[in-house]
Order: C-alpha cells, then structure tokens, then sequence
C-alpha cells in the first residue's frame, strides 16, 4: 500500500517549510537550508520549485508575493500541522534511539 503524501517528510522538504515560517523566496530558501544546517542539507533548485509547487497546490504554502520571476511564499496553518508532525515523529525516533542504546 503506498504512503500517503506528505505522511513524512525528506530533510529538504522538513528544512524548505522550516524556512518559510516567515515569508521568503526560492533563493532565500536554497541560502538559508545550508546556513540552518551547518551544511548538511542542500536543495537543488528543480527539487526546491518543484516542491514549492507541490507545497502550494496541497495548500500547505501560499503566495505572497510575485515580483517578475520572483514569488514569495509562506506557511499556511496546514503547512505548520505538517511541520509539527513530522518534529513530533523526529522526536520519537530520537528518543527511540536514546532508550535503546543506552544514551539516556
């Protein structure tokens, strides 16, 4: 049976809507995933404009601005659920982890 979409999130997909508690655009975003992760996660930009797409077409992003080519996006309630959840899920794998390997 496959997975419903969005159930659970890619680092990128986790990082891209971190960025948009506040309002920003793509090139805010492909800077600030790196900046946030010391370096560890980087979006490219199709996989970036691809996901906005799919982040808005499920209305868990709006537009809110569009200056020429550029468009500027923030999370909408849905988007924060989301979000929410897949930390809430980080969590309890972190703590999993804890517990069974003895890193109380």
């Amino acid at each position: 049976m496959p997975r419903a979409k969005f159930q659970t999130l890619t680092e990128q997909m986790f990082y891209i809507l971190l960025c948009l508690r506040e309002e920003c655009c793509g090139i805010d975003i492909l800077d600030r995933v790196p900046s946030m992760t010391g370096g560890r996660v980087n979006v490219g930009s199709g996989t970036l404009y691809n996901l906005l797409e799919q982040f808005s077409v499920e209305d868990m992003i709006r537009e809110t601005c569009v200056e020429g080519r550029k468009r500027s996006y923030i999370l909408t309630a849905k988007g924060r659920e989301v979000l929410d959840r897949e930390y809430e899920r980080i969590r309890a794998q972190a703590e999993d982890y804890r517990r069974y390997m003895g890193k109380e």
